[in-house]
Formats: structure tokens, C-alpha cells, sequence
């Protein structure tokens, strides 16, 4: 027999509107929208609107905010820590949430965001509807995720529970021994000290607070930066890997280890994209009094800024055929970038059986960390092929110059295939490590001819 506990909560719309704003497919925002019978005469028109939190100065300092100077909001946006969080873990949660801070002072708000522990009150409760949260869910899951739920007439946001699983830390593990191993020692072992584990904890807090405030994935961002930019020891620590935490760019698996490039380059970080979104969705513009009045200094901000500096570019998780906006890649070249990759992979495969050994124990993880470097080859091979025959979609105005849509130059498509030649279809018989294999139990054949098969 099992016994269950429910909560529901039921939470009123506020009387007082927030103003909304305009969805613009060049800022990546989650949306809501509806059909509007009255905006177009001679038919209907679907009016999309950003969701965000509602953030105003308070009555005191309206005009200080009107002069340019940071103020505290009427109402800031608090997550709470739910109690069950493993301790060690609470700390690099509650940083995760308030790395925000220096973003939302970008649209003038100083304190905009903040996490705290939960109270230690009988009569609160993390499940009520009031509070946002990061919820600690002691589940097998690999996983995190940010959903939030918001007014449906305003795209207000009211309050939102983080999802975030406790094998999480497995995924982490995963992606950064596959991606860090080659340049960080610390990665070089199954099990993570905590100050590791901590810090990668950290980032995915971020990233997941990133979508409760409204920011979709911007798998352009990476794209942005070039290549060799990633081995440059100074500039890489100082901007970040990818402009955007919202970017699935986990680590900088293109740095080399010679290039001696600290966490700082290996990491991802609220970046200069994230921080341009949020002043965009979260300037405070009480010199427009209407959505339509505001949308035509939208539209000149955002051809200005995005023509002064291609770092602020969004590009959506949602298009299939735009090479440049792809999960889990980096830089301004997949060729490139991928020669890299595939570099470090060979190190790390001669090393794999020593740095997955657990005393006592089985083959495993093993096991499991080799698979993960058959998905990164993989990952590498397929960002290449989206370049073959692929298509640029940039959304414009009329007001901007140039076409939304272009084809890949053949350059880049004859680069591709050159890579195919050279990495796949001539046989890529190093990830075939007979040691590995003979305690994995795997055929190299069938490594093989996924592998080519999958390209």
C-alpha cells in the first residue's frame, strides 16, 4: 500500500494589468499569444506577447530610475531552496540564482533577484502556489527544468518550481569527463570532488533560472565566437566560451592542453547575450503607454544593437536546417571545431581505463564513459552535416538590410565533406580500443558501422 499527498493551489489573476510586450523572434523569449478580431480590419492577427516577471520601481524611486540610477524593485523575484537539498548542494544553487543580479542591473534593477533558503515556519510550504522554488526531487531522473506558469493576458509570470533531480550530477559527471578530461585533472575520475560537482551544480542552476525568467535556449550564441578564439588563453577566460548560459555549449571541449586555459574558459557563465535579453524584456518604459507604441523603439534598439555587436545574435533551438544553431556545439566553425574535439578523444580514450577504475568494483563506468565518447564523436560528426546543404534564417525587419534566408557558401559544404572523408568514411579506427572492449563487451564492427551508419 502507498499513501499520497496533494496540494493544489488556486492563485487570482491580478486586477491591476502588467503592460505586455511584444514577442520579437530576434530576442528569445517564451511566448503566449492570442487572435485578436479587432487589431486587423479586413481580418484577424495573432498577437504574441514575451512572458516575464513583473519588475517596477517602487513610487519613491521612479524618478531615479528615470535618471538612469539602479533601484530595488517594488517586488523582487525570490526562489526558495527546498529543505530536502542535500546541504553541501544549497550553496551552489542559491549562487546559481543570484548570478543574475549583474544582468537585471543591465535593465536598471539593482537586487532583482535573490535565493534563500527556505523558512523554518510549520505553516510554510514549498508546494504553495505563492513561492518559486527549486525543488530537490531524490529521483534516478538526469535531468533539470525550469517551467513556470504566467498570465495568460499579460504573459506576467506568477511563480515557478525548478525541477531539479538528484542524478543530475550523473549527466554533469558524463558530459564534462567526455568534454574536460584532455584539459582538466580534476575531471580525470569517476567521482568528483565537491567543489567540482558544486561549481557544475552552479551552471545548471543558472541555466534553469534562465527559462523561469522567460529566456529559451539560444543555440546561435556559440556560433558567434571563432574557433581559435576558444584556444586563446586571455580572451576565452575573460568573454566566456559561448556569449549565452542559455546555449547548450557545456564546456570548451575545443581548448587544447596546451593552451593551459583555467575553469574560467572551460565554463559556461551568464554571458553578454543573456545580459542584453534582460534588459530588453525587463527595461521598465513607462514613457509608452501602449504595446504598439512601444514596438517601434523596440524594433530601432534591436537593429542597433544587434548591428553594433553579432555576440547579442539569438538563434532558436527550434530550426532544423540553420548549421549555426545547433545543440551541444561551439564556434563560428563545426569543422574546426570538431578537429579539435576529435583531438582531445583520442587522448582521453588511451587514458579511459585508468581514470574509470573504481577499486573493488566492476567495468561500469567504464562502460558507461566510453558510450558517452561514441555520443561526442557523434555529436561532432552530426554538427558537421548540418552544414551540408544547410540554410541560414535570420529574422529581420524590413528595416534591416539583407534576406532572412540564405544557403550554406559551397566553401563550407566542401569543408564538411573534407572532414567526412578524413574522420568517418575513412575508418576512425582509434575508437577502437581493444582493452576497453574486451571489458565492456563490445564488438568493434558494430562501433564501427554505427558510427559510419549514423553520419
Amino acid at each position: 500500500p502507498a499513501t499520497y499527498e496533494l496540494n493544489s493551489s488556486m492563485v487570482l489573476l491580478p486586477s491591476n494589468q502588467m503592460k505586455p510586450r511584444n514577442f520579437d523572434p530576434r530576442v528569445g523569449y517564451f511566448a503566449t499569444g492570442y487572435v485578436d478580431f479587432d487589431a486587423n480590419p479586413q481580418g484577424v492577427k495573432r498577437q504574441t506577447i514575451i512572458t516575464r516577471w513583473r519588475l517596477e520601481p517602487k513610487a519613491e524611486d521612479v524618478e531615479k530610475y528615470k535618471r538612469g540610477e539602479l533601484v530595488e524593485p517594488a517586488k523582487p523575484i525570490v526562489f526558495y531552496i527546498d529543505p530536502a537539498t542535500p546541504k553541501k548542494w544549497v550553496p551552489y544553487l542559491i549562487a546559481g540564482v543570484n548570478d543574475w543580479q549583474a544582468a537585471f542591473e543591465k535593465a536598471g534593477f539593482k537586487n532583482a533577484i535573490i535565493a534563500k533558503e527556505a523558512p523554518k515556519d510549520p505553516n510554510w510550504s514549498i508546494d504553495d502556489a505563492r513561492h518559486s522554488a527549486i525543488v530537490y526531487k531524490p529521483s534516478d531522473i538526469p535531468n533539470a527544468s525550469g517551467p513556470h506558469v504566467h498570465d495568460p493576458r499579460t504573459g506576467e509570470i506568477l511563480e515557478t518550481h525548478i525541477n531539479w533531480y538528484h542524478n543530475i550530477m550523473l549527466l554533469l559527471r558524463n558530459w564534462y569527463f567526455i568534454q574536460a578530461s584532455a584539459i582538466d585533472p580534476a575531471a580525470r575520475k569517476t567521482k568528483f570532488d565537491d567543489k567540482l560537482m558544486g561549481e557544475l551544480i552552479r551552471f545548471v542552476s543558472s541555466h534553469e533560472v534562465g527559462h523561469t525568467l522567460g529566456l529559451r535556449h539560444n543555440f546561435g550564441s556559440s556560433a558567434t565566437v571563432p574557433v581559435e578564439k576558444l584556444r586563446d588563453k586571455k580572451w576565452v577566460e575573460a568573454n566566456g566560451h559561448t556569449p549565452s548560459i542559455m546555449d547548450y555549449a557545456r564546456f570548451n571541449y575545443v581548448a587544447q592542453p596546451e593552451d593551459n586555459i583555467t575553469a574560467k574558459g572551460i565554463f559556461p557563465r551568464i554571458g553578454d547575450y543573456d545580459k542584453w535579453a534582460i534588459e530588453w524584456g525587463y527595461r521598465w518604459t513607462p514613457q509608452f503607454k501602449t504595446v504598439e507604441e512601444e514596438d517601434a523603439y523596440s524594433n530601432k534598439t534591436i537593429i542597433k544593437r544587434l548591428s553594433a555587436d553579432n555576440r547579442l545574435i539569438f538563434g532558436t533551438e527550434s530550426d532544423p536546417n540553420d548549421p549555426r544553431n545547433q545543440s551541444e556545439d561551439l564556434g563560428d566553425n563545426a569543422m574546426k571545431a570538431s578537429e579539435y574535439g576529435i583531438k582531445n578523444l583520442k587522448r582521453i580514450i588511451t587514458k579511459m581505463p585508468e581514470w574509470a577504475k573504481n577499486e573493488n568494483e566492476g567495468y561500469d563506468d567504464l562502460s558507461t564513459l566510453y558510450g558517452e565518447m561514441l555520443g561526442q564523436f557523434n555529436r561532432y560528426v552530426g554538427h558537421v552535416a548540418k552544414n551540408v546543404g544547410g540554410v541560414y534564417t535570420t529574422p529581420k525587419t524590413v528595416e534591416q538590410k539583407g534576406t532572412v534566408y540564405s544557403r550554406t557558401p559551397y566553401a563550407i559544404q566542401k569543408e564538411a565533406m573534407d572532414f567526412f572523408n578524413k574522420n568517418v568514411f575513412t575508418t576512425p579506427t582509434w575508437l577502437v580500443d581493444q582493452e576497453i572492449l574486451n571489458n565492456i563487451g563490445q564488438n568493434p564492427t558494430d562501433i564501427i558501422n554505427r558510427v559510419q551508419i549514423s553520419a
